[in-house]
Formats: C-alpha cells, sequence, structure tokens
C-alpha cells in the first residue's frame, strides 16, 4: 500500500544561522511569493508537515513566530487563484484583509483569499510555553462549489473550529495532517473532495446559504457528519445503523442509500471501526492490565464469542493470539 505522499520540513536539521534562510527557500519553491518576517530568524525553529491530496495540499506547521504577507506587487508577479483556510492550534494569530483585522486563538479558521492583498501574523504563547501552531489547506479558488462573490465576504473572517460544519472540517484536517500514514495514495481524490465539500458547508453555514450548495457537496458533509458520530460514539453498545439515521434526522433507507456507493455497509463501517480501536487497544502497552473482554466492551462489543469471531475474521487470529504476537511488553518507564 502506497500511503498519501507527505514531505516533512525541519530547520533544526541545520546550523542554527541556516535555518531561516532555509525556511524561506523551501517555502518559495513550494508555495506562491510571500514576504515573510519572524522575531526569531536568528535561529528559527520551525517544522512542518505538507500532505498532498492533488487538488488540495495541506500543511501542518509549528515555530515560534511568523507574519507573511502578500502585497500588491507579489500578486501582479503571480497569482495562483488559491483560497487558503488557516486554522489555529496555539498561540495567538491574527489577519488583516479587505479592511478587516481579525484576532484568532486555537481552534478558530479563517478563510484567505491569496488573490488579494492580506497581512497574517503569528506568534506563540505568551507565556512562552508553547510555539505556534497552524494547519493550512490551500485549493483553487475554481473548484470551490460557493461563488466567489459570496466566499469573498468571508475573507479574514473568524469561524468557529469547535462547533457545527468548523468542528467537523477542523476534526478532518487535525486527523489527515497527523496520521496521513493511515490513507493510501490511491484515497487522495476523494480526500480532496471531502475536505472542499466541508469547507464548503463551512463558508455556506455563515452565509445562510446550505441550501444553495450542490447536492454532491451537501452529501459530502452529511456523510463526514456520520462518521464523525460514529467515531464518537464507537463505545456504544446501542449505536446502530437505525440510531445513526434518527440522531442525523433522516430515514434507515436514505442512510443505506448514502453507504451504497461505498465499500461496506453502515453496519459493516461501525463493526469494522470497533474492531480497529480494539486492536490499536491490544498493542498498548498500558493496556496490558486490561483483559481482552473489557477492551471489547470499552468499544461496544458485549458478546465475548460475537467479538472474537469478528475478529478473527478481520485480522486472522483471536484477540488474545494477537496481542501476543504484536504487542510490546511494558517497559516500566516513561514513554515519549
Amino acid at each position: 500500500m502506497t500511503a498519501l505522499r507527505t514531505e516533512i520540513l525541519d530547520t533544526t536539521a541545520v546550523p542554527p544561522a541556516d535555518r531561516w534562510p532555509y525556511f524561506l527557500d523551501i517555502a518559495e519553491r513550494t508555495a506562491a511569493r510571500v514576504d515573510l518576517d519572524s522575531a526569531h530568524v536568528t535561529d528559527f525553529r520551525a517544522v512542518s508537515r505538507s500532505v498532498d491530496l492533488g487538488t488540495v495540499k495541506l500543511s501542518r506547521l509549528r515555530y515560534q513566530s511568523l507574519s507573511a504577507q502578500r502585497t500588491p506587487r507579489l500578486i501582479r508577479q503571480a497569482d495562483p487563484e488559491v483560497f487558503q483556510v488557516a486554522m489555529v492550534l496555539s498561540g495567538a494569530s491574527a489577519i488583516s484583509a479587505r479592511r478587516r483585522e481579525t484576532s484568532m486563538t486555537r481552534s478558530d479558521l479563517t478563510l484567505v483569499d491569496w488573490s488579494r492583498p492580506h497581512r497574517l501574523m503569528h506568534d506563540s504563547a505568551r507565556d512562552g510555553r508553547e510555539q505556534a501552531s497552524s494547519i493550512t489547506a490551500v485549493f483553487p479558488r475554481a473548484l470551490l462549489p460557493v461563488p466567489p462573490d459570496r466566499a469573498d465576504r468571508l475573507v479574514a473572517s473568524r469561524m468557529s473550529g469547535t462547533e457545527g460544519p468548523g468542528a467537523l472540517l477542523a476534526q478532518h484536517l487535525n486527523h489527515l495532517t497527523r496520521h496521513p500514514e493511515q490513507f493510501r495514495d490511491a484515497d487522495a481524490p476523494r480526500l480532496a473532495e471531502v475536505t472542499l465539500s466541508l469547507v464548503a458547508m463551512l463558508l455556506a453555514h455563515h452565509l445562510d446559504a446550505e441550501d444553495q450548495l450542490p447536492v454532491d457537496v451537501r452529501q459530502q458533509a452529511t456523510f463526514a457528519r456520520i462518521h464523525a458520530f460514529m467515531d464518537r460514539h464507537l463505545g456504544d453498545p446501542d449505536l446502530t445503523p437505525r440510531a445513526v439515521a434518527e440522531a442525523h434526522h433522516i430515514s434507515l433507507r436514505t442512510l443505506h442509500r448514502l453507504f451504497e456507493g461505498e465499500e461496506e455497509t453502515v453496519a459493516q463501517s461501525i463493526r469494522r471501526r470497533r474492531l480497529e480501536r480494539c486492536r490499536k487497544d491490544l498493542l498498548e502497552p498500558v493496556q496490558r492490565p486490561l483483559r481482552v473482554q473489557q477492551i471489547a466492551r470499552r468499544w461496544g462489543f458485549t458478546d465475548p464469542a460475537h467479538f472474537s469471531r469478528a475478529f478473527r475474521s478481520a485480522y486472522g487470529m483471536s484477540p488474545a493470539a494477537y496481542r501476543e504476537r504484536h504487542a510490546e511488553p511494558p517497559t516500566g518507564g516513561r514513554t515519549e
């Protein structure tokens, strides 16, 4: 299996005096022209992970401080005609664009238009205990299924990443950039579609225009909500297709129709997710004191025999045998 294409940048791999020039060189080769600055140019410590979904480029970044400015001159030199969604993970951030100045903190999202002048600033926490960190998603303006003139109204505005469509987008971006190894390169086009659908749903929500989105975009967003709901409730033994349908105010028939083009049914998706959580717990040294059935019950399996059969069918051996063969023994020391 070929994993998603990722690239890691770590400036600490070079001497302190070379770190800022190294970062500038990489940034100039991978993005549109932008004036960058930092209060830490003498020893710029930054780490980034880029995930390539084809039409959508994701980045997870950590640094002490950074400012980025797109000026009219730079825009005249090259206009990539892209939008960027930026999410603050830590530190304090601000954006200035369209005569609007907006401050942002943890989990806030904003829309950036690279075809218009703007300035982004991001600094570490005031107490100095953690660096500034963020996630960005860059995509062509033409691919966003929201009219550009309407999307423009939300440029440089603050949108919450802790509730509603923003929470779904935040969870999606966070998981993809933290665990790209969990996805195949062949998944990239579908993941790009889901990302764009969630961005569109977020913008439409703030524009009170959800009903104007294309049917397939709304369907993608509904699908993402359903998967997020499943993940939050895997430990509930009463999580069934009917419960999923009722929670989303759709009929059971509509729910099954949503899954018709997928590789698995609703019930199969729930079972696979539960089994994967059990498998991961069985491999965790800190979970060694727990019996197999305690782990199974934690993830919604109430019948030991059924769990054992399902696990053996998925992984080729019993849960106990899998644990003994694959799990690392507890070290008794601190793990990093």
